[in-house]
């Protein structure tokens, strides 16, 4: 399941789309909303998460990853 940004937190630096190995933002602008462009490639590694300056990012575990996710 794709990373959720919230829109009002979010002030658009862009870190997100550049932490992420897996290029889930792929396409995303500088100074615009990040875009979950390849939502399927998340691995939940949490990475765009830990580096949200401002705490907008947050992810939703799948069910069947629930009961491994801790």
């Amino acid at each position: 399941m794709p990373p959720v940004i919230n829109q009002d937190k979010c002030t658009r630096c862009g870190i997100c789309a550049d932490i992420c190995n897996f290029d889930v933002y792929f396409g995303s602008e500088q100074g615009e909303f990040p875009k979950v462009t390849y939502p399927d490639e998340c691995w939940h590694c949490n990475a765009c998460v830990l580096d949200c300056p401002k705490g907008s990012i947050w992810l939703r575990i799948p069910l069947s990853a629930m009961l491994l996710y801790k």
